[in-house]
């Protein structure tokens, strides 16, 4: 990572008591970051050039109650790539996570497009996490990509200007004004290493190679074949993929939904109090 880019991220970081630890994984350096303590907590991050520093506005409230864990998925962040980023390569990935981190069936949140790709996963390993959070997900329900998100995504591809990145986010959150002003700093932040990221080819390689896949509706055979406990976990005005998915699936297979009211595709940085509060509720729900 140069010195700019480090510069970046650790601004995305500031004021987060996270520690980072770089790990062999079968071979892929993979970044990861920790903190707290208590009952294990995977938080993956979507498909996102900037990787798991994304979840920065809510790790230090979680770590309250929980050992939060933010890995960088390969080829994403600053984890280093793999040739095909499909479901057993993560599989196997994931599972090395864990291993490493000695991590004993923990929660797992995933949020987009690594929400889709996890439940191919979980299908086939019910027995790698104790309960699933699908955050987003497109892959759980009959899923088309809306033209104004292909347009922006290809745009922001070809050209990770701001005025592209500004686009994209414009669609991609209820409302861009008001969660810049939340933490301009941050955001700024934010913005920059993203567009960094996305200029980076084996960035840009990964990027391209997990959208078809992780936005394929998954057959209802392999997800009723989930039995780890599942719940959902979406945004009331996600433009990028509608409700109506995650309703789709919570009637098909009985997995509980929470709502974020005030947000669209990336809750915990849009409304972060509302996201605890959501994921309290799914937990407290599993606990009854």
């Amino acid at each position: 990572m140069a010195a700019g880019d480090e510069a970046l991220r650790a601004q995305m970081l500031a004021g987060v008591a996270v520690t980072e630890r770089r790990l062999d994984v079968g071979g892929v350096a993979t970044t990861v970051l920790e903190a707290g303590e208590g009952p294990a907590l995977v938080l993956l991050h979507g498909g996102i050039e900037c990787g798991g520093a994304y979840w920065a506005p809510v790790i230090s409230r979680l770590a309250d109650r929980h050992h939060v864990v933010v890995p960088d998925v390969p080829g994403l962040g600053e984890s280093a790539p793999v040739e095909r980023l499909d479901a057993d390569t993560f599989a196997a990935w994931f599972g090395g996570v864990l291993t490493q981190m000695k991590l004993d069936r923990p929660t797992l949140v995933a949020h987009s497009l690594l929400g889709s790709l996890v439940a191919r996963c979980v299908a086939q390993h019910n027995d790698a996490v104790d309960n699933m959070v699908v955050y987003a997900a497109p892959g759980v329900g009959p899923y088309r990509m809306p033209m104004g998100l292909r347009y922006a995504a290809i745009r922001f591809a070809i050209r990770p200007t701001a005025q592209n990145a500004e686009r994209f986010e414009r669609f991609a959150l209820l409302d861009l004004d008001e969660t810049r002003a939340l933490d301009p700093q941050w955001f700024a932040a934010f913005q920059a290493y993203t567009r960094h990221q996305a200029a980076v080819p084996h960035v840009k390689r990964t990027m391209r190679r997990l959208i078809g896949p992780a936005t394929k509706p998954i057959p209802g055979e392999t997800l009723a074949a989930i039995t780890t406990p599942t719940t959902l976990l979406w945004g009331r005005h996600d433009r990028m993929v509608p409700l109506h998915i995650a309703q789709h699936a919570a009637a098909a297979f009985g997995w509980p939904l929470q709502i974020v009211e005030g947000a669209a595709h990336v809750p915990h940085v849009e409304q972060p109090e509302a996201f605890i509060r959501a994921l309290s509720n799914l937990e407290e729900g599993r606990r009854d």
